[in-house]
């Protein structure tokens, strides 16, 4: 999990301060990773063992009579061990495995877990199609919004931008529970200034955050 509750408990009553001022309905969720990325390992693997033999190729060049004597095994393991090396950093270093991302996939990634999610909650199926979805992805360090049809025409894809760089400073100092409160604080401030108002239709979804290690 990566809210504490007392920040699960906080977001879910700025929600509902929210929701009561402007008449739509918010969901706001974190997941750990958007997606689990098996080839993030393999890359890494390939790169250690491509490092390690340039190593050893080097090596053969300069102690060409200490290469002989040992080789291959010291070799083999050498190439073999440095490969698993930087295959496990990517497991416990994000930072590092992210290295092997490019910001594309990263962004694909977040905005198809975010379309997963949208349809899996039935978000569409409000009675006046105003649900919003916001979405932090801690491992990819960005954030999706989805808006439902009942926003089109009234904000604009640059006014939801807006929101979402507000809180991407905050992801990626790994402050999750701040982050999804500034985007909250957000939508109200943008929703307000675009004329909605409340009261809402009845709470047609729940306020709670959502929080899952991974979508």
């Amino acid at each position: 999990m990566y809210l504490t509750k007392a920040e699960a408990g906080a977001v879910e009553a700025r929600i509902a301060e929210v929701e009561a001022r402007t008449g739509v309905q918010v969901v706001a969720a974190i997941v750990g990773r958007s997606d689990p990325y098996p080839e993030v390992a393999w890359k890494a693997f390939a790169m250690g063992a491509a490092m390690a033999a340039l190593a050893v190729a080097w090596l053969d060049i300069l102690h060409p009579d200490w290469m002989r004597d040992h080789a291959p095994w010291s070799s083999a393991a050498a190439i073999l061990g440095a490969a698993a090396a930087n295959a496990i950093l990517t497991r416990v270093l994000p930072a590092y495995a992210r290295l092997y991302l490019s910001r594309a996939r990263r962004a694909r990634e977040v905005r198809q877990c975010a379309e997963t999610m949208f349809a899996e909650r039935r978000l569409a199926s409000t009675r006046r199609r105003d649900a919003l979805l916001l979405l932090a992805s801690v491992f990819e360090r960005k954030v999706e919004l989805l808006a439902d049809a009942g926003f089109d025409g009234r904000v604009d894809a640059h006014e939801w931008r807006r929101v979402i760089d507000a809180m991407t400073p905050l992801l990626a100092g790994e402050s999750p529970g701040e982050a999804l409160m500034r985007g909250v604080a957000g939508i109200e401030t943008l929703l307000v200034a675009k004329g909605f108002a409340g009261p809402a239709a009845g709470n047609e979804i729940p306020d709670r955050p959502v929080d899952e290690a991974q979508a």
